[in-house]
């Protein structure tokens, strides 16, 4: 591992040991795939990932007024994985679809015509994907693997049209950038790296979830104030679902394996709930008055932050759906 300018840079098993042991306190229910379109291939010279990892960064935060750089890894041509922003942070990738999400950026332009990407960087992207899913719990599907493609740019809805959408990852992103190709062409691909490598996780142990209310929560050693605050773990932050394992004197414990605590005063208990409806309005309020901002698919996973007249509150901005499609 080589760090730099805030960056880690690993190679595939540099990764793939890092992220299993890598304690991150937000829920992840999503990996997002994106090309950075530019730069491309020719903006890479074999030893300039650091500079170009620091210049999107500081596009990111210079032109697009972001706080950090958008993504949580970029995936480089000859396949060396570089860190981004926090994994306690959501991304700023989607419109409406960054919560509890991952962010991949594969370096390059994928369009038909454009970058054929090098067989290292196809490993890689296969690779981190499956351990991604492996750490998270997560299954090989898209619903839980999903293409920016795939989203509307004004709202985050997603449709099966063209209208208002990036190409993003790339119309010739293993074979395509439709949700059938990621089917027929990517998915297998994933499958067949976890094989003998099952996902694991058991969610038994969990008691609840709960968002984060605060800006900043510490994440202490025992249950209390005056402990010392893990070592090994960054604050959670506003908005973050947290995982309940236990409760002691106004405390959650939020790992199943180590004493790690945040106070219960600066969370509010959520529900997890799946969709039930081939398509669901996300209205801006409690109500078929309120107007429509987007829609989530059958099977996606929401949590409900708050419950009024039969709505449910999706997330920390004014997002609800109806609770009559929601299975709990």
């Amino acid at each position: 591992m080589e760090t730099k300018h805030g960056f880690t840079k690993m190679t595939i098993i540099e990764f793939e040991a890092w992220i299993a042991n890598l304690r991150v306190g937000r829920t992840i229910l999503k990996i997002q795939q994106h090309h950075t379109y530019i730069p491309a291939y020719i903006h890479f010279n074999g030893t300039n990932h650091f500079e170009r990892q620091l210049a999107m960064k500081n596009h990111h935060v210079n032109h697009n007024g972001w706080q950090d750089i958008g993504q949580h890894f970029t995936i480089f041509p000859d396949g060396s994985v570089l860190t981004g922003r926090s994994l306690e942070k959501s991304p700023a990738c989607i419109t409406n679809q960054n919560a509890n999400s991952i962010c991949i950026e594969n370096f390059g332009d994928f369009d038909l015509g454009k970058d054929v990407m090098l067989q290292t960087q196809k490993d890689a992207i296969i690779a981190v994907t499956a351990a991604l899913c492996k750490r998270f719990n997560l299954p090989v599907n898209t619903t839980s693997i999903v293409y920016h493609h795939w989203f509307r740019l004004d709202n985050g809805q997603r449709t099966n049209d063209n209208v208002a959408k990036k190409s993003c990852p790339g119309t010739n992103f293993f074979g395509g950038n439709k949700e059938q190709d990621c089917i027929t062409n990517f998915l297998p691909l994933v499958e067949a790296k976890l094989t003998g490598n099952v996902i694991k996780t058991d969610d038994s142990a969990i008691q609840k979830y709960v968002v984060v209310t605060a800006n900043h929560l510490n994440i202490r050693t025992q249950p209390k104030a005056s402990a010392p605050k893990a070592a090994d773990r960054n604050p959670a932050i506003l908005g973050a679902i947290l995982r309940i394992y236990g409760e002691q004197n106004n405390w959650y414990k939020i790992s199943n394996s180590q004493s790690h605590w945040v106070s219960a005063r600066y969370t509010d208990e959520v529900r997890r709930a799946t969709v039930k409806a081939t398509s669901l309005n996300v209205r801006s309020g409690g109500g078929t008055n309120f107007p429509k901002v987007g829609s989530v698919t059958k099977g996606e996973e929401v949590f409900i932050i708050k419950e009024v007249n039969n709505w449910c509150q999706i997330s920390m901005e004014d997002r609800w759906v109806s609770k009559d499609y929601l299975d709990f």
